[in-house]
């Protein structure tokens, strides 16, 4: 799994903004398409207190919780959680309807392969309107000129060990792949599955099970050194 620190010197290119605005137009988290499916069924996801940490950070369908999962296709269809299970993350999240920004700039960076190879970790994935903001400012076109900057951000969002809601919970601060930043920079706020924050940024959907990996999707683009709970 540590072969993922190898890539941090890899720059994003122009063609990341390019793809990544082309993306806006379609944005699936922010408009709110008539192609939501039903929120998966569970008891966990009714209940407002975590529960007890599974140990191994491994889910199920069951266990997916939050308000944006509802737009997640449903059964088999590509993008549902029952495709994106037996696949590795880089390729479950390219299936996404929610991550499609987020998939461009990993493509870009060329971290598909070290991320589908990686044994077990967790990625707290920006959400398509989270880009948003980036890409308005300009911040976003400065980023793709300085790699050395970009690459870090998003190696930030990844954590070198695979946990579930509860184990965040448990945690409270996590180290991940940014090692310009120490590593050990991730804070986790809130006392339940209801108000937990990753950095500050809100989780939208979490607890979603990969084959190496469970993903939080998230409402902000996390930047290392400036974590808030």
């Amino acid at each position: 799994m540590r072969n993922v620190r190898g890539v941090a010197g890899i720059g994003i290119t122009a063609a990341a903004v390019l793809a990544l605005a082309a993306c806006s137009s379609n944005d699936t988290a922010s408009s709110g398409s008539s192609s939501s499916a039903p929120a998966p069924a569970s008891s966990s996801a009714a209940s407002s207190s975590a529960a007890a940490p599974s140990g191994d950070g491994v889910t199920t369908n069951a266990d997916v919780f939050g308000p944006a999962c509802n737009l997640l296709p449903k059964g088999s269809d590509k993008g549902s959680l029952d495709s994106m299970g037996p696949l590795p993350v880089a390729s479950a999240a390219a299936s996404n309807p929610l991550l499609t920004k987020l998939v461009a700039a990993v493509m870009a960076t060329k971290l598909v392969d070290p991320l589908n190879s990686a044994e077990k970790i967790t990625v707290f994935a920006p959400a398509d309107a989270a880009f948003q903001p980036l890409v308005d400012s300009g911040d976003f076109a400065k980023l793709a000129a300085d790699p050395a900057k970009l690459a870090p951000i998003l190696k930030y969002h990844v954590a070198d060990k695979r946990y579930d809601v509860a184990g965040l919970l448990a945690a409270k601060s996590l180290s991940n792949l940014d090692s310009t930043d120490g590593g050990g920079n991730l804070k986790i706020g809130g006392t339940s599955k209801d108000d937990i924050t990753v950095d500050g940024a809100k989780v939208l959907c979490g607890n979603i099970p990969t084959k190496n990996a469970t993903v939080f999707v998230i409402d902000k683009v996390l930047t290392p050194g400036t974590n808030k709970n």
